[in-house]
């Protein structure tokens, strides 16, 4: 199935391949802009508490090519959460409207809110034609304003945040947003960013665009003279506070827990996410703005029900019973592979066929920047690194905790990735104990007697991994396993297994010894280069404050040393070059760079993922990329799923 693709500002990237095409996305005018609607939105607009289905979508909506065939209205989808910090669970599902977005083979940016768009040769300007006559879910018209609002005034608002994100800003310059008309918006960088429409098309690239000015501008000072007033009577310590409890984060969003402010979304929050809540209901937004080949407005299914489970156990029986219309995440370990195969009669569903981009299956942060100087000391030992990775028997761990289905890597992407780097994927991932001991011996990390090692400074070698068990359990045992291996070679570990809440926190903090995450960059490495420099403020955890200088362009965090720096010009560039072969060749230089200085220790090549779908819900892929940049099953648009009966 081709994908209709009007505008000449579409962007490719070959990454991913094998994958059928789905949901043709087009502005067209093909189709009439009042066909059908839900019966029940039919019936609000017949006793006036709506307006009619012409006046609530655009003149020329967007059209949605159904992934095997026009639906029908109705049904409520299940879907599982995990705890109170599940946001992501969430957004991946329903959050995913910006300006752009991606096809579901992850290698073409396409329209979205934004029906077409030029870029300066340049690539230091980008102008966005908005889709006009699309409404807030409110009803109040989404236009330039509302994108204008949203950075100017709220994302680079330093008394919000801290810094702008990285990719609204270049050369230490935060990106300048203006209206040319109600439907027209410019962005203009300090320098090149050739890579702006592929991160504006992922989750940190569209929370940015998404303020509804109506509606936010009441808690800034700038437009709400008593806001300290309200923030009181709120209950919140600032005003502050209080934006961000109505408004979202740009981050980690919070938007689920608010029902009053508007969304482009498919649905719209009924029950929010709140504290104590055990589920959270979404309701069809009338005012949606894409419809599918027939004129019929999206979505078909009436509502969401996000169910919150407090364990994975939960999770896994309502999936075996048939309480769960889909879902990979949480359950996607393969250690639930043989009881999800075994249960596809019982719990009427298939599998579903998720490939990973990521790089590495979990990746252990060192805290190089650590507030105890004789604990940065040691993580910043690059023979103390080393001397741990090669203490880990990656062989058993793979074949205990992964069944075998993954191989020793470090970093870096993929081997099928054309930017591969066998030294940085590769080193210090055979397995040698008594050569890892011979090192810390010789790195002044003696033996006591209790057979525990010593720093130099006579303290015992201890440390803490941060892990959260609810979101990726895996990592867990692994870690359990890479404890046993360095107690083999005089190393005391902890697994410190804490909630997601926490898990940030600490991080923000600079308050943790080390902690893992599955390290990305396996097939989109310009999109998240987290482990090749300190670039993310949350994810570069062996350096936060590293990146606090990187993303504040030196007004705040802790200057890095010269191989960091020289990395962190390398990839402004990098992102600033649109040819291809020529990037590429700058990327290269930060993977040797990074290979030599050896920050992070990596235990396995990332394993692909899975997830069940009900056999009564149609128009879903089955095959779909697993990435943060492409937060599945999002771009995959849930729009257009429907039930059969």
């Amino acid at each position: 199935m081709a994908n209709e693709i009007l505008s000449r500002g579409v962007t490719r990237r070959a990454v991913l391949g094998g994958m059928a095409g789905v949901a043709a996305l087009s502005i067209a005018g093909r189709v009439s802009a009042a066909g059908g609607e839900a019966p029940a939105l039919a019936q609000l607009a017949k006793d006036g508490k709506l307006p009619p289905l012409a006046e609530r979508l655009p003149k020329k909506p967007m059209v949605v090519t159904p992934f095997e065939k026009v639906g029908t209205y109705g049904g409520s989808l299940r879907r599982g959460l995990r705890g109170s910090s599940d946001h992501n669970g969430i957004l991946r599902m329903v959050g995913n409207q910006s300006l752009v977005r991606w096809n579901l083979d992850f290698t073409a940016v396409q329209p979205n809110l934004a029906e077409r768009w030029e870029v300066s040769d340049d690539a230091t300007q980008f102008t966005f034609h908005l889709i006009e006559g699309v409404r807030w879910s409110d009803g109040h018209p989404f236009t330039a304003d509302d994108v204008v609002f949203a950075i100017e005034d709220c994302v680079k608002n330093t008394e919000l945040y801290s810094s702008t994100p990285a990719q609204l800003a270049v050369a230490g310059k935060p990106v300048t947003v203006e209206k040319i008309d109600d439907y027209t918006v410019k962005f203009t960088f300090a320098a090149a960013n050739a890579l702006y429409l592929e991160n504006l098309a992922t989750p940190l690239g569209q929370h940015p665009t998404l303020f509804p000015k109506h509606y936010c501008s009441q808690f800034l000072p700038k437009y709400n003279p008593n806001i300290e007033a309200d923030a009181k009577k709120a209950g919140v310590t600032s005003w502050t506070e209080l934006f961000r409890s109505r408004c979202g984060d740009i981050e980690i969003p919070s938007r689920w827990g608010n029902a009053d402010k508007p969304t482009l979304d498919p649905w719209v929050i009924k029950e929010p996410y709140a504290g104590g809540a055990t589920r959270v209901v979404m309701t069809r937004n009338p005012y949606f703005w894409q419809v599918d080949t027939e004129g019929n407005q999206l979505p078909y299914i009436d509502e969401i029900n996000f169910g919150i489970s407090q364990d994975v156990e939960s999770l896994m029986l309502n999936v075996i019973s048939g309480k769960i219309d889909i879902q990979e995440r949480h359950i996607s370990v393969l250690a639930n592979k043989p009881t999800l195969s075994k249960n596809m009669e019982k719990g009427d569903y298939r599998l579903l066929t998720l490939v990973p981009s990521a790089s590495q299956q979990c990746q252990i942060y060192f805290n190089i920047t650590h507030k105890d100087p004789a604990m940065r000391k040691m993580f910043a030992d690059k023979a103390f690194r080393q001397a741990l990775s090669i203490g880990i028997n990656r062989p058993e761990l793979i074949d205990i905790v992964y069944f075998g289905q993954s191989e020793p890597y470090q970093a870096g992407p993929r081997p099928t990735h054309p930017w591969y780097n066998e030294k940085y994927a590769r080193q210090f991932t055979e397995y040698d104990a008594d050569k890892a001991g011979a090192m810390l011996d010789e790195a002044g990390y003696k033996k006591g007697g209790d057979g525990f090692r010593l720093r130099p400074d006579g303290q015992k070698v201890f440390f803490s991994i941060d892990v959260i068990p609810t979101l990726y359990p895996d990592l867990v045992d692994a870690l359990e396993l890479v404890k046993t291996h360095w107690a083999q070679i005089g190393i005391d570990m902890k697994v410190n297994t804490i909630e997601r809440a926490l898990y940030y926190t600490r991080g923000d903090d600079n308050a943790h010894d080390a902690a893992v995450w599955p390290g990305p960059g396996g097939l989109d490495p310009m999109l998240d280069p987290r482990d090749f420099f300190a670039f993310h403020p949350q994810g570069s955890r062996y350096a936060i404050p590293w990146t606090l200088w990187y993303t504040s362009n030196g007004a705040r965090g802790e200057e890095p040393p010269e191989s960091q720096k020289k990395r962190m010009k390398l990839f402004d560039e990098a992102r600033s070059t649109a040819d291809l072969d020529k990037r590429g060749a700058i990327m290269k230089q930060i993977f040797d760079i990074a290979a030599e200085e050896f920050e992070t220790v990596g235990l396995c090549l990332a394993v692909g993922g899975f997830g069940i779908i009900r056999n009564n819900l149609r128009n879903v892929p089955e095959k779909e990329p697993d990435s943060w940049s492409w937060p599945n099953p999002g771009p995959a648009m849930p729009q257009q799923f429907t039930f059969t009966s």
